[in-house]
């Protein structure tokens, strides 16, 4: 066999995938260009709803907290059911989604359980894992089934996640209440806080949270409405920083935003009353059988501030994506 044919031989055999998953038991590991990108894990000890668990940039730095999967020192150990990047909500008929570690206070805590991983579609540019799972009451009945595409994206500098959520009732009326806790969130690593005098040390805090109207920090950007918000800091000299946005066909769009300075990051469509601290009023939703709620957030994680990686510019994008 001559060179030649084996050079045409190869040129038309595909390369390997840039997103590859790893399926094992409870979990799936993404990899990205061959480097470990997140993990994400849908059943097994302590797994009371999936989650991404650690989020990396492209140059391989954990932009995550790690409690309570793992202990590092210099992080909070508060809110364990912070985990990674989730999604939840702490009133569903009543029934607590994202308060629900064991020892929490509250009566009625569902769990989110993993249902079928429907496929895994590696990919040169993309890749996607679609899943269900039942959002189940405390005595196990299902209240809503959640169909979810994740897709993460090959980039040279960029980590991208599109997380594509659809709600359905399971049986009856369900009704999301307004609350603040909820609802797309990440709990992001201790460099990424904004600076604090009760911060654990190290490392040093040096977060800075923004939001599309250039609103900075905590008591700015929470409860505010806004197209997107971001994080960004330094850690070993490197300026990193996560974005997420929200898309224009979502539900009570542009959503506001349950952001800590202490690094709890979450997109929440369901809090009105809390966020405005005006009782008359309500961002709770009521779906009745046969009809759904559709979600779509894209995360970016991404070199320097929202300003140097055009979040804005960004968002345009997303924006137009059916």
């Amino acid at each position: 066999m001559n060179r030649w044919f084996l050079f045409l031989l190869s040129a038309t055999v595909p390369l390997a995938a840039q997103v590859k998953f790893i399926q094992s038991d409870g979990q799936i590991a993404v990899e990205i260009d061959g480097k470990p990108f997140t993990t994400l894990y849908v059943s097994g000890p302590g797994v009371l709803k999936p989650y991404l668990h650690p989020l990396r940039s492209a140059s391989g730095k954990i932009v995550t907290r790690q409690y309570p999967m793992e202990q590092t020192e210099g992080e909070r150990h508060d809110h364990p059911h912070h985990r990674g990047l989730w999604f939840a909500h702490g009133d569903v008929n009543g029934v607590d989604f994202w308060t629900n570690e064991p020892g929490q206070r509250g009566a009625k805590k569902g769990r989110i359980v993993s249902a079928n991983v429907v496929s895994l579609t590696s990919g040169a540019k993309s890749g996607s894992i679609k899943a269900v799972f039942d959002w189940q009451g405390p005595e196990g009945v299902s209240l809503v089934t959640e169909t979810r595409t994740t897709t993460f994206y090959a980039d040279p500098k960029l980590r991208t996640i599109d997380c594509d959520i659809d709600l359905t009732p399971a049986a009856g009326e369900v009704k999301f209440g307004d609350t603040k806790e909820g609802a797309f969130a990440i709990r992001l690593a201790p460099w990424l806080e904004e600076d604090a005098k009760d911060a654990p040390a190290p490392p040093k805090r040096t977060g800075q949270m923004v939001n599309a109207a250039g609103a900075r920090g905590e008591e700015a950007v929470w409860g505010k409405r806004s197209n997107w918000a971001d994080y960004s800091g330094e850690a070993g000299g490197e300026k990193l920083g996560v974005a997420i946005l929200d898309h224009p066909a979502n539900p009570g769009h542009p959503v506001r935003w349950h952001a800590r300075g202490y690094g709890l990051f979450a997109a929440n469509p369901f809090g009105l009353r809390e966020f405005e601290r005006d009782n008359t009023k309500t961002g709770g939703l009521t779906l009745a059988p046969g009809h759904s709620l559709r979600f779509r957030y894209r995360v970016i994680i991404h070199p320097g501030d929202a300003a140097s990686a055009d979040i804005a510019a960004l968002w345009k994008q997303y924006a137009q994506t059916q």
